[in-house]
């Protein structure tokens, strides 16, 4: 196999806008692949995927097979051709942590310094990931607008997150008239203690949380994606499967009052 077309492969995917961080996953799981069996046939890829105790992992690294497979036909690139073949593990779904609007309330009400309650008002309020409330900056926030822009992403596009009114009011007394710097002024890990020290679930436990509310509250599908930065609702679907049958009840209930 020529791992030349490793890096053709990543070109393609970036230049379609896809999420850097996936090709590179897949990059790294076909190099493993190709170290064992230099020019793999589906017995050998099969095999290769079998090697793990790990269902996580035998699921990626089928991804990464099909996903090179399928870039190998759609460009006339004889890499795989038995793509198809190579099954993906369907894994459990198990129920993740979401944080509630108690947790929220509670936050609120141990919290005692603005940087503190901008951090929990900007989880509940926008869905922001750790790192990218990391790496917030005084200008990225137009509180004339009520939004803040997320200008590097999972994903590495930047996107635009509307700001509730109580965000609005936390961050304005964080900035405090400054004009640039770090909003927060906080590490990854000084908000992972913050969150510890209060007693509320994780930051990625609020960004499920903020899309359940969302929904709950009329927000529609598309508008959650927009400001999350998910090009699909796959992880919209994801994030809310354990609570699909309490917002029906609340959707339905909704619709009779009007």
């Amino acid at each position: 196999m020529d791992l030349g077309l490793l890096e053709e492969f990543r070109f393609d995917w970036e230049l379609a806008g896809k999420a850097g961080r996936t090709v590179d996953d897949y990059i790294a799981s076909l190099r493993l692949l190709f170290a064992e069996s230099p020019d793999p046939d589906l017995a050998a890829a099969k095999g290769w995927v079998a090697s793990t105790s790990y269902a996580s992992v035998r699921r990626k690294r089928a991804q990464a097979i099909r996903a090179f497979g399928r870039w190998g036909e759609g460009t006339g690139e004889a890499v795989f051709p038995w793509w198809k073949e190579v099954p993906l593990v369907v894994e459990e779904q198990r129920p993740q942590l979401t944080a509630t609007e108690a947790d929220y309330r509670a936050a609120r009400r141990k919290v005692s310094t603005n940087r503190d309650r901008a951090v929990i008002e900007l989880l509940w309020s926008c869905g922001l990931r750790r790192g990218e409330l990391v790496r917030l900056d005084v200008e990225d926030v137009n509180l004339s607008d009520g939004l803040l822009v997320v200008r590097q992403s999972k994903t590495g596009r930047p996107r635009v997150v509307p700001l509730s009114p109580w965000a609005r009011r936390a961050v304005r007394r964080q900035i405090a008239g400054r004009e640039s710097g770090s909003l927060l002024g906080m590490s990854s890990n000084a908000i992972r203690l913050l969150l510890q020290r209060v007693g509320v679930p994780s930051a990625h436990a609020w960004r499920r949380g903020w899309a359940v509310e969302a929904l709950r509250n009329g927000v529609s599908e598309a508008s959650v994606r927009s400001a999350a930065g998910w090009s699909s609702g796959a992880m919209v679907a994801r994030y809310t499967r354990a609570l699909s049958g309490e917002l029906a009840v609340s959707e339905f209930h909704q619709a009779w009052k009007n």
